[in-house]
């Protein structure tokens, strides 16, 4: 059913049911059949106007849920909780282009350090050069990629802010 329709459905049967319950004797919960009658609709529209009214009130999260084990549960135990990976997820795609544009060796001292976690010394070694200067490349490429990653994010804020 096309969603103009239900909002349709909707109205009408709030409004039916709103002047129902206003009317001297009238029932605040009236029949189907009493807001067919009032509002012109079959009782098979009335239903799904009904529908379409539950479907925009909220629950309490302390609401009960029917119990699936043999014990009931309150909505707030059925829902998600964070993922810490979630974050990791977003500051490596936030890094990915910043590190491209590093020089091919500092790419390859980050991977061993971070990812192959050798130690500086070991890094050294390999490369030949100094521990001291392995530590210096390193601060530098991470302060590199983060002021490139932060570069990126604004420029993102930015885009969505306009």
């Amino acid at each position: 059913m096309a969603v103009r329709r239900v909002q349709d459905l909707r109205n009408k049967v709030r409004l039916a049911r709103q002047s129902l319950a206003q009317e001297p004797g009238g029932s605040e919960e009236p029949s189907i059949g009493a807001i067919a009658v009032q509002s012109g609709l079959t009782e098979v529209e009335i239903r799904d106007g009904l529908k379409a009214i539950n479907g925009f009130s909220a629950l309490s999260l302390e609401a009960g849920l029917l119990p699936t084990d043999g014990e009931g549960c309150s909505l707030v135990d059925a829902l998600g909780a964070p993922d810490g990976a979630y974050e990791i997820v977003i500051d490596r795609e936030a890094i990915k282009s910043a590190l491209e544009h590093l020089p091919e060796c500092e790419r390859s001292i980050l991977y061993m350090r971070f990812f192959e976690d050798m130690t500086q010394s070991r890094i050294a070694e390999k490369f030949g050069i100094s521990q001291m200067h392995v530590s210096r490349l390193i601060r530098d490429s991470c302060m590199r990629v983060r002021e490139e990653a932060g570069r990126d994010w604004d420029s993102i804020d930015a885009a969505q802010a306009t």
